[in-house]
């Protein structure tokens, strides 16, 4: 422990590799190694799996080494928390257990990484989290403004960085035809997999050749609708696959920021998304991406046949998007800017 030691206590909502469970678990370990005592509190759905979990000390295998401790509860409760300097909520369900939690708990932190309200749980519900009295750290601009515009609430902006002894440049031989477009396959609505589809039968009219590769945890039923997939592929892999891509294409409609994008790019490949709010950080139309209206298939479908059909276009926006991804954004000074937070509201 340091002479700044801080304690800090984060409600996580499970420990599966996902986008933002990645980021919260990356800053626990991150600040656990820093010399802070850190708790990550994650429900297990009942007494005796959390009795289970914790006595065989289940943590995250795919991160090596976490140095954070894990304790599973059968579900959270404001009384529970244990005395800290700093408690942190990071999913609107997790809010109001941190703003009912006793002063002893600490000072009270709120991690917006996405505008939940619009997916995820009932509206009133959600919204009614970003009203509560809790310091918001957001993962993006768009989020700052959300809440600045929607709920009259200030926000700090920590867009959350790629980690680059994962995501780099994998050299590798690729024996299908260029260019390749890689799209992440979900079945949430919102993802846009329909629309990113028809986008690409559009630009193959005039680009022929293009290639298309999916992702995802799952293979889509039915008939194939991809060239080539790669279902659930392992965390150390993906470099490989984002790195033997062209273009990755993301037809989201909104994102809280968009961590596969920006892999993406940290590798090589160049970005066609559509403008859904969480990439302007990192997404600069004609610079670093080539960005569509949102939810506009025809323009989506246009910024892919241009960057499909210029071998030239596609370098330099892959070379510009690389360079951003890689220093605009970095763990070091996001885990310090972090520190400072909770150490002024503890000193303050």
């Amino acid at each position: 422990m340091t002479a700044r030691s801080l304690r800090i206590t984060l409600l996580c909502p499970h420990l599966r590799i996902a986008g933002g469970v990645r980021a919260i678990l990356t800053y626990a370990d991150r600040l656990a190694r820093s010399g802070h005592d850190v708790e990550v509190v994650v429900p297990a759905k009942s007494a005796v799996r959390a009795w289970w979990s914790n006595a065989r000390r289940t943590g995250p295998d795919w991160i090596a080494g976490f140095a954070a401790r894990i304790r599973w509860v059968p579900r959270w409760s404001s009384v529970d928390l244990r005395v800290a300097d700093v408690v942190v909520a990071t999913a609107w369900q997790s809010a109001p257990v941190v703003a009912e939690a006793p002063a002893r708990a600490g000072a009270k932190f709120y991690l917006v990484q996405h505008y939940e309200s619009l997916y995820h749980g009932a509206p009133e519900q959600v919204d009614a989290t970003y009203r509560l009295p809790l310091a918001k750290v957001v993962i993006s601009s768009w989020l700052r403004d959300v809440m600045r515009e929607r709920f009259g609430a200030e926000a700090t902006v920590l867009v959350t960085p790629v980690d680059p002894a994962l995501f780099h440049r994998v050299p590798g031989e690729v024996r299908t035809p260029r260019p390749r477009v890689l799209m992440l396959h979900h079945d949430y609505a919102w993802k846009g997999v329909a629309e990113g589809l028809e986008a690409v039968a559009r630009a193959r009219r005039a680009v022929p050749g293009l290639h298309l590769v999916g992702f995802g945890v799952k293979a889509p039923r039915g008939a194939p609708a991809y060239d080539e997939f790669h279902e659930n592929p392992p965390q150390r892999g993906l470099a490989a696959l984002y790195s033997g891509c062209d273009v990755y294409l993301c037809p989201s409609w909104d994102e809280g920021l968009g961590m596969p994008p920006m892999e993406a790019m940290a590798c090589g490949a160049a970005l066609v998304t559509y403008d859904n709010g969480g990439c302007r950080d990192y997404a600069r139309d004609g610079e670093t991406a080539l960005v569509a209206r949102r939810r506009d298939v025809g323009d989506l479908a246009a910024k892919l046949e241009r960057l499909a059909a210029d071998a030239a276009l596609r370098a330099k926006i892959a070379a510009a998007g690389q360079r951003w991804v890689t220093t605009a954004f970095d763990w070091d000074t996001n885990v310090r800017r972090m520190e400072g937070l909770f150490e002024t509201t503890r000193t303050g």
